[in-house]
């Protein structure tokens, strides 16, 4: 069982003071979204500017301070059980880490404040534990992906995020240069030499998978396939996927509902 016992987002202008000297009785997961505040885990204090991602667990000591005159903004949710157990002691979790805010996971956040809205009767627990457990995830991949030792640049990453999301539509190399803060030479190179292949390549890559699972699970023709999923064209979808996967769509199409 997993249980969310506080889900909300918090917005202090006046200061606020909170200390859980004995050891905070929960796992919480608090994300600065705006402004800034000071905080002592475990006898160490520090600051926390929008990004940083603070995690605590049951029994450290944690202490929240927003100064007179600051401002600051944070989501945060109290939660307990054997699956935020078990995720837990997966691998080490810093108590601070810094992270890109991605809409996706506040959204999340956000669903997950909602349905602890409901009355009780109307509150559906098996959705919220879903919704806890995806956002657990998201986290965990945000920190996985900002930190230092990441096998790519950050950078490299956002503009792998932004593609991911916007293959299906058209888009040009200045919006992923944009996203990513670069230049459009810049982020041609850094893509290919971190990434094995050019932007246009794994948009296809995606774009062809998404395709595929059209082909397999939904009746549309070959040419809303096309259009639905970025191609523009039947016959220039039909030129790709025949030198991806050797045969034409059609083909292979009837081969895997035979």
């Amino acid at each position: 069982m997993t249980n969310i016992l506080f889900c909300g987002y918090s917005y202090h202008t006046n200061g606020y003071h909170s200390q859980h000297k004995s050891g905070y009785p929960s796992y919480l997961l608090r994300l600065q979204t705006e402004g800034l505040c000071e905080v002592v885990v475990k006898g160490q204090k520090m600051k926390l500017e929008k990004g940083d991602l603070l995690l605590i667990q049951p029994g450290d000591h944690y202490e929240l301070l927003v100064k007179d005159g600051q401002i600051s903004g944070d989501y945060h949710l109290v939660c307990e059980g054997n699956w935020v157990n078990e995720w837990w002691g997966r691998n080490k979790k810093q108590n601070v880490s810094r992270i890109h805010i991605d809409e996706k996971m506040l959204s999340l956040w956000r669903q997950i404040m909602m349905e602890k809205r409901r009355p009780a009767s109307n509150q559906d627990e098996e959705l919220t534990t879903y919704l806890l457990r995806a956002l657990c995830l998201f986290l965990e991949r945000a920190v996985h992906e900002t930190a230092p030792s990441f096998n790519r640049p950050y950078s490299v990453t956002r503009m792998m995020r932004y593609i991911e999301e916007h293959a299906t539509q058209p888009f040009k190399l200045e919006d992923v240069a944009q996203h990513a803060g670069l230049s459009i030479s810049r982020t041609v190179h850094l893509f290919k030499s971190a990434v094995g292949k050019t932007i246009i390549e794994y948009a296809l890559e995606i774009r062809l998978a998404a395709a595929v699972e059209q082909m397999k699970y939904t009746a549309l023709t070959l040419e809303q396939i096309a259009e639905d999923c970025g191609f523009g064209s039947y016959p220039y979808f039909h030129r790709v996927f025949h030198k991806k996967y050797g045969v034409a769509p059609g083909v292979y199409r009837r081969i895997e509902l035979a």
